[in-house]
């Protein structure tokens, strides 16, 4: 028998049914492999294990497509009674009061949280390197950043420490750290899953989403996933059917357009991310789809005022006067540009997102899906971002290495990384594919026909600590 991480989400669930292994040995497995593997990983902040294995002592009666499935918490997300830093040293000795109603959705789903992963500083750089824990690494090669924010999220997943994951995408936070660790993961349209109770929703650029190894299992947590709350200021159109159900259904024969020039001025595109999206292209080509050669929907003019956005957010979680020191410098550069920012500067800028997101989709709404590179580079050295200790320069190399995925977070469209690509380094590239606002179910039905045209998108890989 394969031994229980080798098992899919849907499998072990599966496993469950069928009385052969209970939540209780899942959840030891799992335990057993964060203490052994986790230090070298980075993936936990913060580990549960007496709640967990209290949790999955309790569950007795399976049901639903994820019982019994050990799902971890992204640290930027409150779990009552357990505590919470934000990937910031100024939230030392915080303990969450509420859970956010996405973690009872995974509760009542009858998952097992083990415990929260690691995120940087309130989730704002694209890599996971904080003063809390260890520097988040990819699992394909221990020396390379697993991304950010969900960084520990997919690390968790890709080594094997969870088989799927919850984690957030505020400019790229799910796709990013997806495409360095080789896994799917999902950005769904805007209000597609609530922040509720405390979190505010405000522009709308951040959402819940899943992390997986699989196309099946990124969808049923998402259908886990998804709700909205009263007084949630966005919500998506409504799915008919299960997430789950588009992952076993043939997309039928699409229209994709394609584009690989990054919004950002100076970014440019790493050869190995150039093959990559080529041979994405071939691949939709052979299953039949028409791919189509676009011009960029959005332009460089839109840069300057997503980042008067990214200044102000900086701002949104309250440091006490007495711990500014303990911020990172990415942080403090971050809010201070922030806190300078006056209301007016703030709408305009978000007026400007809007009136580009107008004319942007008047183009992709004409086609199924739209696919690019997830990132202008493959993953970087840990430390790489920080090369050098000026904060300025750190959130320009963000801006270039990330130059794609923010797009769909101003536009409210849904966007996978697909993992379809490894490089002579043996380190995963991954592709976007972005859809329709409220359409995931397309997404999801396109990608689980590329994953089995490809054999899955791991084949025999595996990363050296599996």
């Amino acid at each position: 028998m394969a031994h229980i991480h080798d098992l899919t989400a849907l499998e072990q669930a599966e496993a469950v049914r069928r009385r052969e292994i209970s939540p209780l040995e899942i959840t030891r497995h799992y335990l057993d492999r964060i203490e052994r593997i986790d230090p070298q990983v980075g993936a936990f902040v913060t580990v549960t294990a007496e709640r967990a294995l209290a949790q999955a002592r309790d569950l007795t009666e399976p049901s639903g497509p994820l019982y019994g499935v050990p799902i971890p918490v992204k640290d930027l997300n409150l779990v009552k009674d357990v505590p919470i830093s934000f990937g910031s040293a100024t939230y030392a000795g915080f303990v969450s009061p509420v859970d956010d109603t996405v973690v009872e959705r995974l509760r009542d789903a009858g998952t097992v949280m083990l415990g929260k992963t690691a995120t940087p500083e309130f989730g704002l750089p694209c890599y996971t390197e904080t003063s809390v824990s260890p520097p988040s690494r990819t699992p394909w090669d221990l020396s390379r950043s697993a991304g950010g924010s969900s960084g520990g999220a997919a690390a968790a997943v890709a080594a094997g420490l969870a088989p799927a994951a919850q984690g957030s995408d505020g400019a790229g936070s799910i796709r990013i750290p997806s495409s360095v660790c080789g896994l799917f993961g999902i950005k769904p349209t805007r209000g597609r899953i609530s922040f509720a109770p405390i979190i505010p929703d405000l522009a709308g650029l951040s959402t819940n989403g899943p992390i997986a190894r699989t196309v099946a299992d990124a969808a049923a947590l998402l259908d886990v996933m998804s709700h909205h709350n009263p007084g949630d200021l966005y919500l998506a159109p409504a799915h008919e059917g299960t997430f789950l159900e588009c992952a076993a259904r043939q997309p039928g024969r699409l229209r994709i357009a394609r584009y690989a020039e990054p919004v950002v001025p100076g970014a440019t595109v790493h050869p190995d991310v150039l093959t990559a999206y080529e041979e994405a292209s071939k691949t939709l080509e052979l299953l039949g789809h028409e791919v189509v050669d676009i011009d960029p929907p959005f332009g460089p003019d839109l840069v300057p005022q997503f980042v008067t956005l990214w200044f102000a957010f900086a701002c949104v979680h309250p440091v006490a006067l007495d711990r500014q020191e303990l911020l990172r410098p990415l942080t403090a550069w971050l809010r201070e540009r922030g806190f300078a920012t006056s209301a007016p500067d703030f709408l305009q800028a978000q007026s400007s997102l809007q009136m580009a997101t107008r004319l942007a989709l008047s183009v992709t709404d004409a086609y199924d899906a739209v696919l690019t590179p997830t990132l202008t580079q493959p993953p970087r050295p840990v430390g790489w971002f920080e090369e050098g200790g000026d904060p300025e320069q750190t959130f320009e190399r963000m801006k270039r290495f990330a130059a794609f995925p923010a797009i769909y977070n101003v536009s409210g469209q849904p966007a996978v990384n697909l993992p379809l690509h490894w490089n002579a380094e043996g380190l995963p590239i991954g592709v976007m594919l972005a859809g329709r606002v409220g359409e995931e179910g397309t997404l999801i039905s396109l990608s689980a026909q590329v994953e089995a045209a490809r054999g899955g998108f791991w084949g025999d890989r595996r990363p050296p600590v599996w």
